[in-house]
C-alpha cells in the first residue's frame, strides 16, 4: 500500500492579471535538498514587486504558473544535507527567490537568519526585502556615516521607512518625501525633514544632499540630481525605470549606482541586531490571512498604505 505524501497549500496563479488571478492550490510538501531547509511558514511579506510580477509588468519568473512571495518567517521543520546553521524547531526569517505565499517553503539555508526572539513572525516577515534593500543601498554602496545628508523618496513605504531608520542608526541627517498624512509616522521613526511632494517641489526645496535613494523612478531620477551636492551619489532601486543614464549623472558632476537586492542571511543577521534592539522597527500597516492574498494585493495597489502588508498562516 502506497503511503500518501504530506500535502501543503500555496497561493499560485496560472495567468497574468489582476489580484483575482491568485488562487489556492494543494500540492506535495517540498523536501529540502543539500544546503536547504524546509520552513513551516508563519507569515509572508507582500512586496510591491509581487504585484508587478503578478500583473506581467515585470515577468521575472517567465510565464505562469508560479508562486509569489520572497519574504518569510517561520519554523525550521527539516534540514538538508550539509546544513549546520539551523536545526528543526529554530525560528528563522529570510528573503528567498520566490514561493513564500505557501504553508511550506524550501530554500538555501544561507538565505535565512535566526529570528530575534523579541520580534514576532509578522514583523519578521515584513523585514527582509525592505531592510536588505535599504542596507545594501545605504551601507554597502553609499557608506552612510554620521553627518551624511540623505534624501529618501517614498520614505513612508516598505523600503523607504526601513531606509530612514537605517540611515538614522548610522547618524545621518535624513530628508524624506511622502504625503502629509504619513509625516507623523516618519517623525516617529526619527526623520529630520519630511517633505510633502504633493505641495512642495522637492527638486527646488531640497539642497546639498550627499546621497539620494530613489524608490519611485520615472522623472524622479533627473529631478533628484538638483538636490545633490557636487560629487553627490544617486542610488536607484529601480533598475528598469531609472529615468536617466549613468552618463547623464556623471555629466552633472555626480555619481550614480543601482541597488539590486541580494539574498543574504549574513547581512540579515546584522540587521536582526538592529531589529532586536528596536533601532529599526518595521511598520506593518495591514495583516491578512494567507487565504486573502488577492485582497492584500488590492490594498497594496490602493497607494494608501504605510509600511508593509503581511499574510499570516495558521500554526
Amino acid at each position: 500500500m502506497t503511503t500518501a505524501l504530506p500535502r501543503t497549500r500555496v497561493i499560485t496563479q496560472h495567468r497574468f492579471g489582476g489580484p483575482e488571478v491568485l488562487e489556492i492550490e494543494e500540492r506535495e510538501r517540498p523536501v529540502p535538498g543539500p544546503g536547504e531547509i524546509l520552513v513551516r511558514v508563519r507569515a509572508a511579506g507582500v512586496n510591491a514587486v509581487d504585484r508587478l510580477v503578478r500583473s506581467g509588468v515585470a515577468p521575472l519568473f517567465g510565464a505562469p504558473p508560479f508562486t509569489l512571495g520572497a519574504d518569510v518567517s517561520g519554523v525550521v521543520e527539516e534540514v538538508g544535507a550539509g546544513v549546520s546553521r539551523f536545526r528543526p524547531g529554530d525560528e528563522v526569517f529570510g528573503k528567498i527567490l520566490a514561493g513564500g505565499y505557501a504553508e511550506h517553503v524550501t530554500a538555501p539555508a544561507d538565505e535565512f537568519a535566526a529570528k530575534p526572539s523579541s520580534l514576532d513572525h509578522v514583523h519578521a516577515a515584513a523585514a527582509p526585502t525592505a531592510t536588505l534593500t535599504a542596507w545594501q543601498a545605504l551601507i554597502d554602496i553609499a557608506r552612510v556615516a554620521p553627518g551624511t545628508r540623505v534624501l529618501i523618496h517614498a520614505a513612508a513605504g516598505g523600503v523607504g521607512h526601513a531606509a530612514v531608520q537605517i540611515a538614522k542608526a548610522e547618524g545621518a541627517y535624513v530628508v524624506g518625501t511622502a504625503r502629509a498624512d504619513k509625516h507623523d509616522l516618519l517623525r516617529e521613526l526619527g526623520i529630520d525633514e519630511p517633505v510633502d511632494y504633493t505641495v512642495t517641489d522637492f527638486a527646488t526645496a531640497v539642497r546639498d544632499m550627499d546621497v539620494a535613494l530613489d524608490l519611485v523612478g520615472g522623472d524622479y531620477g533627473p529631478r533628484t540630481l538638483s538636490t545633490l551636492r557636487p560629487g553627490g551619489l544617486l542610488v536607484s532601486a529601480l533598475p528598469g525605470d531609472l529615468g536617466l543614464s549613468p552618463e547623464d549623472v556623471e555629466a552633472r558632476g555626480m555619481r550614480f549606482a543601482v541597488v539590486q537586492v541580494e539574498r543574504s542571511g549574513t547581512r540579515l543577521g546584522k540587521i536582526a541586531s538592529l531589529l532586536a534592539g528596536g533601532r529599526v522597527r518595521i511598520h506593518v500597516d495591514a495583516v491578512l490571512p494567507f487565504t486573502e492574498a488577492a485582497k492584500a494585493h488590492e490594498l497594496g495597489e490602493s497607494g494608501h498604505t504605510k509600511g508593509k502588508i503581511v499574510l499570516t498562516l495558521p500554526e
